[in-house]
């Protein structure tokens, strides 16, 4: 099965969805419009059933198919990013400091056109739910869903989602059995030293000079301490201290991220980060403190249910232009949550070359929608065909 037509057909349709969505940009759990705007849809589509306020601001529409069956969830988020528009576009961000620079606008237009045409045909049985989620980036929204109840309430037996991948060429897909997407801690290392005259260190205990040997040191972890071919990241982004040329100063702060595709190397990367900030600190007569958060966990797709999902890619693209053991991407993604609650895969879709993610020039390609869509109906009537 390749595009459907009738997906090819709505294509100009739901561009101009995304389109209106991306000039309409809303931050976090503040998507109060954008599901005002997704629950009206779903209504006018004729979905069986809307409910608003899951997760605070996320809404689930449920489609009945055929006959009696299962209960699949299939997921986009809806939330934009702090960020400010350079593109240019027509239906560039009309709110200075946000703009969908994650492609969110197209999750939920894709999905949306998959409500649709399941609404319209319901060649399946048991239910889709469909799952709009707010606070992808950086609020926890799949867990608010999740902790609201969500999963036994529509009764979800599978969960997949689906995210935009500039570089990977429109009209492809890639994804993988295991982590797909990393567990992106973050630490934050004050050290306490002994301020005083730069042309007098002696006198000093010197938190610039000890901030230093952590950084190099933190690196040791990945070069000598983990398996090599277990992938670990750790990246100081951030290191204040001093406030003049002549002053050494009392404190300095670093900050950072952790990223990991284990719990084993996850918990191996947070310890060893305690002992060696101590070891140095302690060493040089210092104190120092670690604020160490564990943000959402490694993403990992279900063996069973990724191969489902390659499947579905598979007859829309072609074998050929399904890549089933891509790359493991070391950002974060939370729908992690949704995949520790329930089985279920996340596939990545091409969005052409693009300017990448989280960058004030990307856009979203709407090119890609018709094979969103239809990578949505085949998944759907594949796993409520059973």
């Amino acid at each position: 099965m390749p595009i459907l037509n009738r997906a090819a057909e709505l294509q100009d349709e739901v561009s101009g969805w995304r389109r209106y969505l991306h000039e309409n940009p809303e931050i976090l759990y503040d998507v109060e419009n954008t599901a005002a705007f997704v629950a009206a849809k779903l209504k006018e589509f004729g979905v069986d059933e809307i409910v608003t306020g899951i997760g605070r601001t996320g809404v689930v529409g449920i489609i009945r198919g055929q006959g009696a069956g299962r209960t699949i969830g299939l997921r986009a988020d809806m939330d934009a990013l702090p960020l400010t528009e350079i593109t240019g576009k027509p239906w560039a961000s009309k709110t200075a400091g946000r703009m969908h620079a994650c492609g969110h606008d197209g999750h939920t237009a894709m999905l949306l056109g998959a409500a649709r045409y399941l609404s319209e045909t319901r060649r399946f049985n048991g239910a889709i739910a469909l799952i709009f989620q707010p606070a992808e980036e950086g609020g926890a929204g799949a867990l608010a869903m999740i902790e609201d109840g969500m999963m036994e309430r529509f009764g979800i037996e599978e969960v997949y989602g689906m995210h935009n991948m500039p570089g990977i060429p429109l009209g492809r897909f890639a994804i993988r059995k295991g982590g797909i997407m990393a567990a992106p801690d973050r630490f934050t290392i004050t050290v306490k030293g002994r301020g005083g005259h730069a042309a007098q260190p002696h006198r000093t205990i010197d938190p610039i000079f000890i901030g230093s040997q952590i950084v190099g040191s933190l690196q040791a972890i990945a070069a000598r301490n983990a398996d090599p071919l277990r992938s670990v990241v750790i990246s100081v982004t951030r290191f204040d201290a001093g406030t003049t040329h002549n002053i050494i100063p009392d404190e300095a702060m670093l900050g950072g991220t952790v990223r990991t595709l284990s719990e084993e190397i996850r918990d191996l990367a947070e310890s060893r980060i305690r002992q060696i900030v101590a070891g140095i600190a302690d060493a040089h007569g210092a104190e120092a403190a670690i604020a160490y958060e564990r943000n959402v966990p490694v993403t990992v797709n279900h063996d069973r249910e990724a191969l489902h999902a390659a499947g579905a890619a598979k007859d829309v693209a072609g074998d050929a232009n399904v890549d089933t053991d891509v790359d493991p991407s070391m950002a974060g993604e939370d729908f992690a949550y949704m995949l520790k609650a329930r089985p279920g895969a996340f596939i990545f879709i091409g969005n052409g070359d693009s300017a990448p993610l989280h960058n004030p020039g990307y856009d979203f390609n709407d090119e890609a929608i018709a094979f969103g869509i239809s990578y949505w109906v085949r998944l759907a009537e594949q796993r409520l065909s059973e």
